[in-house]
């Protein structure tokens, strides 16, 4: 480790009005975090140009977190929801924290990539389950690296519109179209399974080909559709343990308009819900995160109301399936 990383913070409070989601305490003592969930931004993926580094997708965790704070936080954390058949943590003493966002370097756009690595395997490390926001789809691969400390196969539930097997773009390797890719590369991912794939984007024949010969289970939006969502989950191996990653631009846009790449057809709340909830008691689900959220493009909070909706139902759904003890 050099001596810039021992020297800088590696997380920092959200920005802009700080906030945490739902108003949950922060922690940034991370070697003994007390926490049963942890929620952990990720602003910056890797750059396939020099203007790039931020974007608007960079302002999706802060984003998400002062939405969340635009409500009546006793509210959200006790009144009976409907999605959950009962209070969020449903009474039970499960600690939830919010550790802030990974920090980056100016002189060094890949410092973030090394800092985030570093945060989720302190989190895992814990037995922590992980909820990241992004930021764009590059920022769960360092969060997949950390899926090591686990030594376990892990089975990758991916939720996009696009297949992302890219291996480079402008030599960069490591960006939002290569991660399932750089995950395929990871000795510790087992089976992959990719919902929702709809439209044109950056996958030529190529990638597809390769996709197909690592053994990826593939289910476009229109045969998801035509075999129904509960059909769909049955494809995904049992047992576990998961990791689910979720490109917003995966659920139709009608319901997450913000996104940089609008494509009609994706799942709808009530089939993106029904994986969470699914997925969560087919076998433990380590972490997940939501990405490619562009704020400023957002409709009447249509997109923050449903990430919001999509993170407690996780923490819901985690919850009562006993992740964290019956107290």
């Amino acid at each position: 480790m050099n001596k810039k990383q021992i020297n800088h913070p590696i997380v920092e409070l959200p920005s802009e009005s700080p906030c945490t989601f739902l108003d949950f305490p922060f922690v940034n003592e991370l070697d003994n975090i007390d926490a049963d969930v942890a929620i952990l931004g990720i602003p910056f993926g890797m750059p396939y140009a020099p203007n790039s580094m931020a974007n608007d997708q960079s302002r999706a965790p802060d984003a998400i977190r002062q939405f969340t704070n635009k409500i009546d936080i006793s509210y959200a954390l006790n009144h009976f929801d409907w999605d959950l058949r009962g209070p969020l943590l449903d009474n039970r003493n499960v600690k939830v924290a919010d550790c802030g966002n990974i920090t980056a370097d100016m002189s060094d756009h890949r410092q973030h990539y090394i800092r985030a690595e570093q945060v989720a395997r302190k989190i895992f490390n814990q037995n922590t389950t992980l909820i990241t926001l992004g930021g764009d789809h590059g920022v769960p691969i360092p969060v997949m690296r950390a899926l090591e400390v686990f030594e376990s196969k892990i089975t990758l539930v991916h939720i996009d519109a696009h297949l992302d097997w890219r291996d480079e773009i402008n030599g960069e390797r490591e960006g939002y179209s290569s991660p399932i890719r750089r995950a395929s590369e990871m000795p510790w991912i087992d089976k992959i399974v990719q919902i929702g794939l709809r439209g044109i984007g950056s996958a030529r024949t190529a990638e597809v080909d390769d996709a197909l010969s690592y053994g990826a289970i593939i289910i476009d939006a229109y045969e998801m559709h035509d075999i129904g969502i509960d059909a769909t989950i049955d494809r995904i191996p049992d047992g576990g343990p998961y990791y689910l990653t979720i490109d917003a631009d995966g659920i139709d846009p009608t319901i997450m308009p913000a996104v940089m790449a609008q494509t009609p057809g994706g799942l709808s709340w009530i089939q993106i819900r029904k994986v969470v909830h699914r997925l969560v008691n087919k076998g433990r689900v380590l972490g997940m995160d939501i990405v490619e959220i562009a704020p400023q493009h957002d409709v009447g909070n249509t997109t923050m109301i449903h990430a919001e909706r999509l993170i407690c139902n996780f923490i819901g759904a985690c919850v009562r399936a006993g992740y964290y003890g019956t107290d």
